[in-house]
């Protein structure tokens, strides 16, 4: 884990902004095991740590390049038939399986206590929202960002830039991010927040764009 001089001080954010998936929910293991069936039942083989790698940012530009890569031949019409097909096992075998990491409950009670704006900035459409958000943890955030409502997903900026112009957040003004994967982790820096990375799907040397990383949630109180 990397540490600098801010990882035992308050670095004075009053607004945080977190990606779902691998930060607030324990559900890449369950999306990642949606996407190997959905791919299988259409002919494709990949290594799942493509699909941790690429995230929220599974798009049919990005992957027919990536599949192309990987020696397969994909084109858009199959892709959104394997997105379809993807969504479709994720909320009917394996969205009753998702939990929030044991942490979170305490940890955004705690933000709220304190004052913290809390957002919730993820490329998940609103129907796996409602389908894995558990509505005491929802109750947690001023702003709910979801891929749908964005024009641009990660790793464009647009995600957190619409979340901040909604709070009234302005970059470097005391706002931070928490993500777990690149493409988050890209996206959130070119809005201008500080970003904090959490290993929770991926070993730091993938992370290492961020400013922070740390392993637990907990040391985000430290941070904070």
């Amino acid at each position: 884990m990397r540490r600098n001089r801010q990882l035992n001080n308050r670095t004075g954010t009053d607004t945080l902004l977190l990606d779902m998936d691998g930060v607030v929910l324990d559900s890449m293991r369950f999306h990642v095991a949606a996407w190997l069936t959905a791919l299988s039942e259409h002919g494709f083989q990949v290594n799942e740590e493509i699909l941790y790698l690429y995230e929220g940012a599974i798009e049919p530009r990005i992957a027919v390049e990536l599949f192309s890569a990987e020696g397969h031949t994909m084109n858009q019409e199959t892709f959104h038939s394997v997105l379809t097909r993807q969504k479709e096992i994720f909320v009917s075998d394996f969205s009753h399986q998702v939990k929030p990491f044991p942490e979170i409950p305490d940890m955004l009670e705690c933000m709220k206590r304190k004052g913290m704006t809390l957002a919730l900035v993820t490329s998940s459409h609103g129907e796996i929202l409602d389908a894995v958000l558990p509505g005491h943890i929802s109750s947690f955030f001023d702003k709910i960002i979801t891929g749908d409502q964005v024009k641009k997903r990660k790793p464009h900026p647009e995600p957190y830039v619409v979340a901040m112009t909604a709070l009234g957040v302005k970059a470097n003004g005391g706002a931070a991010a928490v993500e777990n994967a690149p493409a988050g982790i890209r996206s959130a820096k070119a809005a201008g927040l500080h970003t904090i990375a959490i290993t929770t799907t991926l070993p730091v040397h993938h992370l290492k764009d961020a400013d922070e990383i740390i392993s637990r949630h907990n040391q985000l109180m430290d941070i904070l």
